[in-house]
């Protein structure tokens, strides 16, 4: 489902206006990390009937993989393979990046559920175990995305300053969905320097807590 083994290129960028560096603590160095994989590792376990339900239910739902990935932007700005159950009928990628909308003819039945309840989103704890996300972080965006607005933004590469994560202090706080404004966007970075900025264990556990009530509740995924 990949737009093919392309030579990724950084983007290019520009110095930031806010310094999004987080604290050297113990959680910062030593604890996050230890959390990530003991939630992942767990999450896997306790998941899998659901998993494996998920991924027959896309199987039978058309031709195409079970999984879609996408190269995202990480800590430090690395690329990295992002790992999503497959929601829709085609892939894109790059360049020719295009967001959900409302009533997607992209989206299949199957999808469309996923989506609405962030399933999707699951595979990510793989990425999560080897290392290349935390479990709270800002959320990796399409590297069309990046590209896009770190020129019209200069804050904006605050958000690698952390690992991205499967959910946030900006999602949250409902800022999700599509992003074609520079509002839009703007809002969300906001919220992603803060959290870069001030990364604690009680942060943490508060996104998480959180999370499942947004998830549930939000009208911004489809």
């Amino acid at each position: 489902m990949d737009g093919g083994h392309k030579r990724e290129e950084a983007i290019a960028v520009a110095e930031p206006h806010v310094v999004a560096i987080p604290r050297e603590t113990f959680y910062v160095r030593y604890g996050k990390r230890a959390m990530d994989v003991a939630l992942a590792g767990s999450l896997c376990i306790v998941l899998l009937p659901i998993l494996i339900t998920i991924a027959i239910a896309i199987r039978l739902s058309g031709r195409g993989s079970v999984l879609f990935t996408q190269t995202r932007h990480g800590l430090g700005q690395r690329a990295f393979k992002i790992y999503k159950f497959r929601t829709m009928t085609v892939s894109e990628d790059g360049t020719a990046f295009k967001q959900a909308v409302h009533n997607d003819r992209r989206v299949t039945s199957v999808g469309a559920v996923l989506r609405r309840t962030s399933l999707d989103e699951l595979p990510q704890l793989i990425n999560v175990l080897n290392g290349t996300m935390s479990v709270i972080g800002p959320r990796p965006h399409p590297t069309a995305l990046d590209a896009a607005f770190v020129p019209l933004m200069p804050d904006y590469v605050g958000r690698f300053a952390v690992r991205p994560g499967i959910t946030g202090l900006a999602q949250i706080r409902g800022l999700r969905g599509p992003t074609e404004t520079t509002g839009a966007m703007a809002a969300r970075v906001a919220s992603d320097i803060e959290y870069a900025s001030n990364v604690t264990w009680v942060n943490d556990i508060k996104i998480l807590l959180a999370t499942a009530r947004v998830v549930f509740g939000d009208r911004n995924a489809f």
